[in-house]
């Protein structure tokens, strides 16, 4: 078997699933006698520090007013949601209001330009 580099040891373990990262753990730790658990005073500062250093990859892209074509702004919410009209009347109304949450960067750009489109104010978190 050939040695494989970090880089491609972190790609195999991208393309499996955490019931499978878990499983090679248990197994890793019980072949090499060592624990993966890092003392949490040791592991808390750099843990902290490594996710303020990831780009985000989830967000909200949130109805900060809805303009002077309050129509058109209801329709492109029950457009991009699966909300019915009171409902997408209810969220534009009570602006400001998250219209999707948790999305990918390309879903929350393209909703965010569609609402704006129809006269909306919106922000992305």
């Amino acid at each position: 078997m050939a040695k494989m580099s970090n880089d491609e040891l972190i790609e195999q373990f991208k393309d499996m699933s955490l019931i499978e990262l878990s499983e090679f753990v248990k197994v890793f730790e019980e072949t090499f006698d060592v624990t993966a658990a890092a003392p949490a005073a040791a592991a808390a500062a750099p843990a902290a520090a490594a996710e303020e250093e990831e780009e985000q990859t989830e967000f909200d892209v949130v109805l900060e007013a809805a303009g002077e074509k309050k129509i058109g702004v209801i329709k492109e919410v029950r457009g991009l949601t699966s909300l019915g009209l009171k409902e997408a009347k209810d969220v534009v109304d009570s602006a400001p209001k998250a219209v999707l949450e948790g999305v990918d960067k390309a879903t929350a750009e393209k909703a965010k330009e569609t609402l704006e489109a129809a006269g909306a104010t919106v922000t992305l978190k």
